[in-house]
């Protein structure tokens, strides 16, 4: 695409005009998943709660994301006369922008990427722990209090659990020797006996991937773990004061980090754009990887949806307790352990 601006419009020029056409690419499809997920998300709990959900506004309900959308648009933009009216209006941009820009270095499959850096892990790491700022400072700038204790219980949670993300990354990273994301997903394949395409079913990775999991659900505010959200204490948290637009770009930028967790749960540790299995007998190869992608993508995004509407919300003290007294204890042993077995496997034992 790169070269065939270029050849119109001559090469900056071009190189601008494809980049910007490739970020629309993955911008656009990506909102039109969020509405998408949001219809899923809330037709999951129904079922569990053996209700029906969306199911009026287009066929089986599937316009009512749409329809919420226009509601929010079209309602008055309200701000609290106390609130201070700069960054009670930058809040939003933040979270949303943030949700956005870690899209820049991620792999739908094996050419498909805007942005192939060396460090793309590093980049995603980054680019999501900007997101926290939008948190805390719609929750100082609306000068409530309950939007304030939100943003202090946010600040502390991502923290928190960003700590023990990091030593498992740090796994991750020693057994395929590269932050590039590409190179990530095909060190996996036919890492298990040359047949399974995945470092999740490794005895040794599969611990770090059950806690990268629980992490990323934490890390995005997800239930078990909506402190910051949590009704009966805090109405709705740092979005208490928020309404149209505003309200509705801390919903999409939500929704687009939990996205990026559930495809970087497939990336680092279930093989990516890969078939599950590295077998010439099945024609799996033959399915477009971006198809693979989104289907393990979905299958993540279902587990998420599946524990909002079945595992009740941790206490506070209950959630700092498993970030920092058992899931940075054993990242952090997990850490030697991996770089243990990474050390004898390209040294041997020592005499």
């Amino acid at each position: 695409m790169t070269e065939w601006f270029q050849s119109l419009i001559g090469f900056e020029a071009g190189w601008l005009v494809a980049t910007l056409a490739l970020i629309l690419l993955i911008a656009l499809p990506l909102l039109l998943a969020v509405a998408m997920i949001i219809y899923f998300d809330r037709k999951v709990i129904a079922a569990v709660a053996l209700r029906r959900g969306p199911n009026v506004v287009g066929p089986f309900g599937l316009l009512q994301s749409f329809a919420d959308g226009l509601k929010v648009f079209l309602q008055e933009t309200i701000i609290p006369s106390s609130a201070n009216k700069g960054l009670f209006l930058l809040a939003p941009i933040i979270t949303f922008t943030a949700a956005l820009l870690a899209w820049a270095v991620f792999p739908f499959d094996e050419n498909m990427v805007l942005a192939n850096i060396n460090v793309g892990l590093l980049y995603i790491l980054g680019i999501s722990s900007l997101g926290i700022y939008g948190v805390i400072i719609s929750g100082w700038a609306s000068n409530s209090k309950y939007p304030f204790f939100s943003a202090m219980r946010a600040a502390a949670q991502m923290i928190s659990y960003e700590v023990s993300i990091g030593f498992i990354l740090i796994c991750v990273v020693l057994m395929a020797g590269t932050f590039n994301l590409q190179d990530i997903i095909t060190s996996q394949q036919g890492h298990i006996f040359g047949v399974v395409n995945a470092y999740g079913l490794n005895p040794l990775l599969f611990p770090m991937a059950v806690m990268f999991l629980i992490s990323t659900m934490a890390e995005t505010a997800r239930a078990p773990f909506d402190l910051t959200e949590a009704e009966s204490e805090l109405v709705a948290g740092y979005q208490t004061e928020y309404s149209s637009m505003s309200f509705a770009l801390f919903w999409l930028g939500e929704y687009a980090n939990i996205l990026l967790m559930c495809g970087l749960n497939v990336v680092l540790f279930w093989g990516g754009w890969l078939p599950p299995l590295d077998v010439d007998w099945i024609p799996w190869f033959d399915i477009p990887g971006i198809v693979w992608m989104f289907g393990k993508m979905f299958l993540f995004f279902f587990i998420f949806s599946l524990a909002w509407a079945t595992v009740p919300r941790y206490r506070y003290d209950q959630l700092m307790r498993l970030g920092w007294k058992i899931f940075l204890p054993i990242s952090l042993l997990w850490v030697v352990l991996v770089s243990g077995y990474v050390m004898i496997e390209k040294f041997g034992l020592p005499l």
